[in-house]
């Protein structure tokens, strides 16, 4: 048997588990699709596939066409009796039916999606929309339906062999989302959980969706339903994914069913049970995204040091454990031109506050040396006592404030104390790199002289300068009451803070310095002795956030410009990001043009103020 593998938008799932079992089975692996796969062409792919005379493990091609469209897809769904949001044309919007979601007909992922709240910024809400949806997915084609600030994302996996059974497998909450996509996916649903009578509509609901266009193999049906209340437990279609999706191992751990295999099984003619079995116990999944979520999600693009999830296991249906799937290792290069998601991090156990614990502690004990991500925002919200609670709807982010959430797990005092342990272990360096007096720490005299210091920035940019020397009867630590160095090592050093000890392990890669710590994991860069003036970047400087293509330039120079106004339009990962002025003033510098390639920290421009004019 020779084999097609259509895989999801993240890319590597499919990679990982179907290209390893084909291989084992000896078949040969046509492999199509790694990151957003275009749905246009997805079909005109899947037909060639078959024309080949190969074997096609997804839907029929005509389902997928079915599908391609959110608009059309609405359509058939709503004659099919599943319920739906009405559509709304976007250049009919009134100001009665704000606030209204302006979405991307082929797209999905949250690409060429934006909430338009006032009838004034409709316009370039619409016309930004259909360029993020041109770019992301080859068609512009965009549509509006009426925006549930606070719903809840619910969709059930589905799953149906060519012999007429359709499965019902399992609901998944995914309503912890930023810019409309996921960050964190759940089963079961909270929101299910406590409505009675709820699964069982929903289940019918994506059974029909999957019977009325002749569904086979494995896909998700995805709702959005109301929360609690009048109209709670209300639920309206929004899309059916023609595929496998990034959050399909919650349901693998609740179930028991291998998903992946059950898709070959399928493709090969085999027949499913009568039904699936039942769900046990709860999962919950993190994505691991390289971004910046203090800083308006930026994408974060680079090399990634060191990787390391403690504790993880191979699959096991069941079983408390945690599971990883990733196609980073140390060393990999996290690049501009892929969705930023870098690993999904799985957890089971028999309760859900059991899974959240378990999911967070993982993540906490992450060793991530290279690139920024989400870690820390993930680890805040998986403890957060609203979502242990199961309050876990689509606003979650604006309910409790994304300061708040994005704040790192290593507090002011952790901060401190990773920075003395940086330079403890780079003296320890010095002194193993000595040729000479190796015996001697670096900065011992005979007779006390003043102390060594240096200077390092952390993550926010602040400077944390540490002091210290060596005597005879150990070393000084001036500023820091109450604490003691037990040993000193290049790569690790043990503190004793308050009587208790602490072990802090430092890894360096150049100038960059990460210090992972039971007080949370601290990112520090090592400031030069002696400044070079050059490097110095001028007031105002607008800098690259990310690498990224320039689409657009809203201003020249010269123009007076208000704070926060969008300057420059850039596109990278896939979405597209704005850099906006500073401050009020004027567009002074302007060092870029439309379709120029830019690297991180490049200046863009310079927006001087009304006293520095």
């Amino acid at each position: 048997m020779r084999t097609a593998i259509g895989s999801d938008h993240a890319g590597f799932e499919l990679k990982i588990h179907l290209a390893k079992f084909l291989r084992d089975l000896g078949d040969d692996v046509v492999d199509v699709g790694t990151n957003n796969t275009d749905p246009v062409d997805y079909p005109d792919f899947a037909e060639a596939v078959l024309d080949a005379g190969l074997t096609w493990v997804g839907p029929p091609v005509a389902a997928v066409a079915a599908m391609g469209s959110k608009i059309e897809a609405k359509k058939m769904m709503a004659a099919a009796g599943v319920p739906v949001l009405d559509e709304l044309d976007p250049d009919t919007v009134t100001a009665d039916q704000l606030p209204v979601l302006i979405k991307a007909s082929a797209g999905g992922g949250g690409r060429g999606m934006r909430v338009v709240r006032e009838l004034s910024e409709l316009p370039a809400q619409v016309e930004a929309a259909t360029r993020e949806a041109q770019s992301a997915f080859g068609d512009p084609t965009v549509f509006g339906e009426r925006y549930l600030a606070t719903g809840h994302h619910v969709e059930v996996q589905v799953l149906a062999d060519e012999h007429g059974t359709v499965w019902a497998v399992g609901e998944r909450e995914c309503s912890i989302q930023r810019r409309h996509q996921k960050i964190i996916e759940e089963a079961p649903s909270p929101l299910v959980e406590r409505t009675p009578g709820m699964r069982a509509k929903l289940f019918d609901a994506a059974r029909l969706a999957a019977t009325a266009i002749g569904y086979t193999g494995a896909g998700t049906v995805e709702f959005m339903a109301s929360a609690e209340g009048q109209h709670g437990g209300d639920f309206f279609f929004l899309e059916m994914n023609t595929r496998l999706q990034v959050e399909h191992p919650v349901t693998e751990a609740t179930t028991g069913l291998d998903l992946v295999e059950l898709q070959l099984t399928v493709a090969d003619g085999g027949h499913l049970d009568p039904d699936p079995p039942p769900s046990r116990g709860y999962s919950i999944e993190a994505r691991l995204y390289a971004e910046d979520p203090a800083k308006g999600w930026q994408p974060q693009a680079g090399t990634v040091h060191r990787f390391e999830v403690p504790g993880c296991a191979q699959f096991a249906p069941h079983v408390r454990n945690v599971r990883l799937d990733t196609g980073i290792v140390d060393g990999s290069i996290v690049s501009v031109f892929y969705d930023p998601m870098i690993a999904k991090v799985i957890s089971y156990a028999p309760s859900r506050r059991q899974a959240a614990g378990v999911l967070a502690d993982a993540l906490a004990r992450t060793r991530i040396h290279g690139v920024h991500t989400n870690r820390d925002l993930l680890v805040n919200v998986l403890r957060h006592p609203a979502f242990l609670d199961g309050a876990t709807d689509t606003a979650f982010f604006d309910t409790h404030g994304l300061a708040e959430l994005a704040a790192p797990l290593a507090d002011e005092r952790a901060v401190e104390l990773s920075a003395l342990a940086a330079a403890l272990s780079d003296a320890a360096q010095n002194r193993q790199n000595a040729t000479v007096f190796t015996a001697a720490p670096s900065g011992w005299r005979n007779l006390a002289s003043g102390y060594q210091a240096k200077q390092y920035s952390d993550s926010a940019g602040e400077t944390h300068e540490v002091r210290y020397r060596f005597t005879r009867a150990g070393v000084e630590l001036p500023g820091h009451d109450g604490v003691t160095m037990v040993t000193a090592q290049p790569d690790r050093v043990v503190l004793a803070v308050d009587g208790v000890e602490r072990p802090f392990d430092v890894a360096r890669y150049g100038e960059q310095i990460f210090v992972d710590s039971p007080l949370g994991p601290v990112q520090l860069v090592a400031l030069p002795r002696f400044p070079d003036p050059d490097a110095a970047v001028a007031q105002g400087s607008l800098l690259a956030p990310m690498p990224g293509s320039v689409l657009r330039v809203g201003a020249a120079v010269g123009d007076t410009v208000t704070a926060g106004q969008p300057l420059i339009w850039l596109e990278a990962m896939k979405m597209e990001h704005t850099v906006t002025a500073p401050s009020d003033g004027v567009l002074a510098e302007l060092n870029v043009e439309a379709g120029q390639q830019v690297e991180v920290g490049a200046v863009l421009a310079r927006v001087d103020t009304e006293g520095e004019q």
